[in-house]
């Protein structure tokens, strides 16, 4: 059988604190503090968000988040799950040392309030972290796993296979009890892997670019190119709404909106037709990277996917990329929309990017673009338009705003 991992009604009650396990810092080496420091204050920045006070503190390489006060059990599990490098959350019951009898049976109390039925298979992983205890972890799993059996009829030992693990550790000032993880999100901490800006359109792809970013841990800065009065305001508002749902997991961002309008209504009158979505992209990549440098950021971030549309061709991406000299992240190059679409739904920005308000991406788009377009011919293409002043004047008027600050910040 399967047993839920999932609490009862009223048994979150009992967990006062969380083990915040991760997996990639572990073997970071010498450089590990530097993930395990970035881990404890994003935790504690996510968990400030909620009602109720908490510290998380880091331990002989562990990680912890302590309730001090009344709070909601599913909302703190639902804070942590969103940062970056937890990959479990593990609920934990904290005890005093008052003897083994005393955790025998608040072990007990344990698997009473936090499993609804009582016959499945078990098996105790006992850590004895206090050297001075009188038994040793074998012993601790032997003579707990005994108690566990003479109080539920229903439960079998399996050490090898088990439905569920119950886990606890013996440490200096009492002990804790805890069960399986509650899954994380992964990656590693945000702040851990640079900054990049990320060119961001309000449709499908490049939100989820933003969230793929961020997992390995790059602090982010959103530049969206609008062009009133071809595009409307609730146009950028998705992207506001976008990033902010981004934002649960990457934390706090900046997001540029620049004016694009001039140098579409330029690129449409003054360049070959089949080329306009070329030219255009290369000049967002010429402006996105002086803003990039601005915010010190050390690359540019895109939702493009090879082959999806025709700007995303081999030979276009590479014609775009000729005027970029920073990197160039593409982390959805090799996915399919469907794989696109899903990660879309589990991080919630799909049902926003769906809304049908254009973009600067879908107006002047011409009847046959170039497929595979050559690097002279683009460039005699836009010879015509002042392209230094064109660039200047767009990053002069772009225009920020915070995205997932709170109101004081």
């Amino acid at each position: 059988m399967s047993v839920s991992t999932h609490f009862i009604v009223g048994g979150e009650k009992m967990f006062k604190s969380f083990l915040i396990k991760y997996a990639e810092i572990g073997v970071k080496g010498k450089n590990r503090y530097i993930f395990e420091n970035a881990l404890v204050d994003n935790a504690k920045r996510a968990l400030d968000k909620i009602d109720g006070d908490f510290s998380v503190t880091k331990e002989n390489g562990r990680i912890y988040a302590i309730a001090n006060a009344e709070y909601d059990f599913d909302e703190a599990v639902n804070a942590l799950q969103h940062v970056f490098g937890i990959v479990g959350i593990c609920p934990m019951v904290q005890i005093e040392d008052n003897g083994f009898e005393d955790l025998a049976q608040q072990v007990i109390k344990y698997i009473d309030e936090t499993y609804p039925e009582k016959n499945f298979t078990f098996k105790v992983m006992a850590r004895r972290a206090r050297k001075n205890y009188p038994m040793n972890s074998m012993e601790l799993n032997a003579e707990l796993g005994g108690k566990i059996l003479e109080a539920f009829e229903g439960l079998k030992v399996d050490v090898h296979n088990p439905d569920s693990i119950v886990y606890v550790e013996v440490r200096d000032y009492g002990a804790y009890i805890r069960g399986r993880a509650l899954q994380g999100a992964g990656g590693i901490p945000v702040g851990t892997g640079g900054k990049a800006a990320v060119l961001i359109s309000g449709g499908i792809d490049s939100p989820v670019a933003s969230w793929m970013m961020a997992k390995r841990g790059v602090e982010l800065t959103a530049i969206h190119f609008a062009s009133p009065p071809y595009t409307s305001e609730r146009a950028e508002d998705k992207v506001v709404r976008l990033l902010t749902q981004v934002s649960a997991y990457s934390g706090r961002m900046k997001m540029y909106t620049v004016p694009f309008t001039k140098v579409q209504e330029l690129i449409q009158a003054n360049c070959p037709e089949e080329l306009f979505t070329i030219i255009m992209r290369r000049f967002m990549m010429r402006v996105a990277e002086q803003i990039a440098r601005k915010e010190e950021c050390g690359a540019l971030i895109t939702g493009e996917s090879l082959g999806q549309v025709a700007s995303q061709t081999m030979q276009a991406i590479g014609c775009t990329d000729m005027v970029a000299t920073m990197p160039v992240f593409r982390p959805l190059i090799g996915m399919d929309k469907t794989e696109i679409v899903a990660i879309a739904h589990r991080i919630g920005t799909f049902d926003i990017s769906i809304e049908p308000y254009e973009d600067c991406c879908t107006i002047f788009t011409p009847k046959h673009p170039r497929t595979k377009p050559i690097p002279s011919f683009v460039e005699i293409g836009e010879s015509a338009l002042d392209i230094d002043a064109l660039v200047e004047e767009c990053v002069k008027n772009a225009r920020y705003q915070k995205i997932g600050y709170r109101q004081n910040q």
